[in-house]
């Protein structure tokens, strides 16, 4: 054995050359797989960005070296080698131009489908009563108040004088409802343009950052394009976006920060590439003691913007909490195995010491930060809800802490007991686990008209919208879920791990609150890891880029007829997406199920 080569690696007689991304003889189970081992073939027909195909001659090159830096273990521990251990790599300088350019074009796609008549119905409808109204109250004081009684029919007139002064007990917190005041002071209050232009921009923003994160995840510019597109025509995500509920913004910002962790992984793996080399090689030989633990990798500056985006996540809605929880596990679960990967010896301690609580530091602090400061307008009012409360009700024990965050806790716990306690009846209630299905999609207007009214041509016509996604997409996304089970269970591939773990965030904690009044339109925090379910089954359909001619023709006929499917079913659903006057007849086409009425 070489001099000072670690022992815990094995003996160097018998260490094969590692893959791409695993660790020869590294010991312990793998939290996360190699990710160059067990990959579907996510290509188009040329290499596509990242891909082991596209990166075929450095990956040759570190397989020839195998023999060599394996007989002189000083070479296992140099940046070249950790770094194609860790599954580092860049996109070709051909296809940076479709990196940007393929999710811009799917985001053109989405952002027409939900700009176009925005405005209209031309009224408020289901729960924009509530939060446009807010909305318009933070822009004149900064915290919810009274409205009149009949206030909608004033508001939809653009007339707001039935806004009262008294101080309005709400449930959510106020980032959600600040967005869309956002749109408001752009386009004036009198706008459903306006009102509605927060949550288009988020929905299409979304698509453009779901299609680089699965460009980032699958290292190929087709099945990033494919994951844009599919978000881009699906009908619940049209729906939410043309809609000012708050629920687009708990998916965009919980999106936002698993794509921050994703630019963290790769961050930090260069970093530890880079640092343990420095350690480990010094002077030409390996150093053992700086393999033990492995070093600190400094401040992770993705880190600690996902901890922002968790915490604006928060702030619109508290279902945002379990985005952080599971997203934070995840990344540290994500460093656990980079250490392993690179030869750490003690890879579970030395990611607890020098990685999990710095990841703690950087997201939960800075969450609470974040969500803390979207109260700005309700610390700095004298008359919002419960703001006096701890100046109306000292204490003893408590009193060291300053009377507004006494104060806010009380509003919260308030607020937490009518969350658990909330189970009234309603029509359109949906039990989590109907979601798989879609069976029971909300309506979210509905207006029926006669022969010459509003663009009527027929005896009866109907306006609809209705948060029913695309049947392909959703019922193809829940078999997509089970497939990736699998795989998960299999090949323990991390890809399967990380878009598991966003759906459970964002769908295992309602089936906890089986009374609990709950709906369909809150799937919309999952549907783009569900998304990213469907294009890595597609991408294991296309094949891999070594694969036979015929059997890549065979899943690329495969992947185009689901895509064109999926296209043909948005456009024939759209109207009842989009509040456009049709005839009954035609509406009632779109009602496969009863429970979609």
């Amino acid at each position: 054995m070489g001099r000072g080569f670690p022992s815990h690696l094995g003996s160097i007689d018998t260490v094969q050359p590692p893959a791409i991304d695993t660790v020869p003889a590294a010991p312990g189970p793998s939290p996360e797989p190699a990710s160059g081992a067990a990959e579907p073939a996510f290509s188009a027909a040329e290499p596509a960005p990242g891909h082991p195909a596209a990166t075929s001659r450095h990956a040759r090159r570190t397989v020839r070296q195998g023999s060599r830096w394996v007989q002189d273990p000083a070479q296992a521990f140099t940046r070249t080698a950790l770094t194609a251990r860790l599954g580092i790599s860049k996109a070709p300088a051909s296809l940076r131009l479709w990196f940007w350019l393929a999710p811009a074009l799917t985001a053109l796609i989405g952002g027409a489908l939900r700009f176009v008549r925005l405005g209209q119905p031309p009224s408020l409808i289901f729960d924009e009563t509530y939060y446009v109204k807010d909305a318009y109250s933070y822009l004149q004081s900064g915290y919810e108040r009274n409205w009149a009684e009949k206030a909608n029919d004033l508001f939809n007139q653009g007339i707001f004088t039935s806004l009262e002064n008294t101080a309005e007990y709400v449930v959510h917190p106020p980032v959600g409802k600040w967005m869309i005041a956002f749109g408001m002071w752009l386009f004036g209050p009198d706008s459903t343009f306006g009102w509605r232009f927060s949550a288009a921009l988020v929905g299409t923003l979304s698509i453009f950052i779901l299609a680089l994160i699965a460009q980032k995840m699958f290292r190929s510019t087709l099945l990033g394009a494919t994951a844009g597109l599919l978000f881009a025509v699906d009908g619940h995500a049209i729906v939410q976006s043309r809609t000012s509920l708050l629920d687009i913004f708990v998916m965009f910002f919980a999106l936002l920060g698993f794509g921050a962790l994703l630019m963290d992984r790769d961050d930090g793996r260069r970093r530890l590439a880079a640092r343990l080399s420095s350690l480990a090689a010094a002077d030409g030989k390996v150093r053992a003691k700086a393999l033990l633990y492995g070093p600190w990798l400094g401040i992770r500056w993705w880190r600690l913007a996902a901890g922002v985006a968790l915490g604006l996540c928060i702030g619109t809605k508290w279902s945002g909490l379990f985005f952080l929880a599971v997203f934070g596990l995840m990344s540290v679960i994500w460093d656990m195995n980079a250490r392993r990967i690179a030869g750490i010896k003690y890879w579970v301690l030395g990611t607890v010491g020098k990685d999990g609580i710095a990841a703690f530091i950087s997201m939960v602090p800075v969450a609470a930060a974040t969500y803390l400061a979207s109260w700005t307008g309700w610390f700095r009012s004298n008359d919002a809800y419960d703001r006096n409360w701890a100046t109306e009700n000292p204490s003893t024990t408590w009193g060291w802490v300053p009377d507004s965050l006494r104060s806010l806790w009380h509003y919260h716990s308030t607020a937490f007991n009518f969350h658990t306690g909330l189970a009234s009846d309603h029509p359109y209630k949906a039990n989590a686990w109907s979601w798989f299905v879609m069976g029971r999609p909300t309506s979210f207007y509905v207006e029926n008209y006669e022969n010459g009214d509003g663009g009527c041509t027929v005896d009866k016509c109907t306006a609809a919208i209705t948060s029913l996604g695309n049947p392909l997409i959703w019922w193809g996304g829940s078999l997509a879920i089970l497939v990736l089970i699998g795989v998960w269970v299999a090949r323990r591939d991390w890809r399967a791990g990380a878009i598991l773990a966003g759906f459970a965030a964002g769908f295992v904690p309602w089936l906890f609150y089986p009374e609990r009044t709950i709906f369909f339109f809150y799937a919309i925090a999952y549907e783009p890891f569900m998304i990213l379910a469907i294009v890595m089954v597609l991408g294991m359909v296309l094949g891999k880029v070594g694969d036979p001619p015929w059997r890549r023709q065979q899943g690329a006929v495969i992947v185009g007829l689901f895509l064109a499917s999926a296209v043909a079913l948005s456009a024939f659903f759209y109207p009842i997406w989009a509040a456009e006057v049709i005839p009954t007849e035609y509406w009632r086409l779109h009602m496969w199920l009863p429970s979609w009425i």
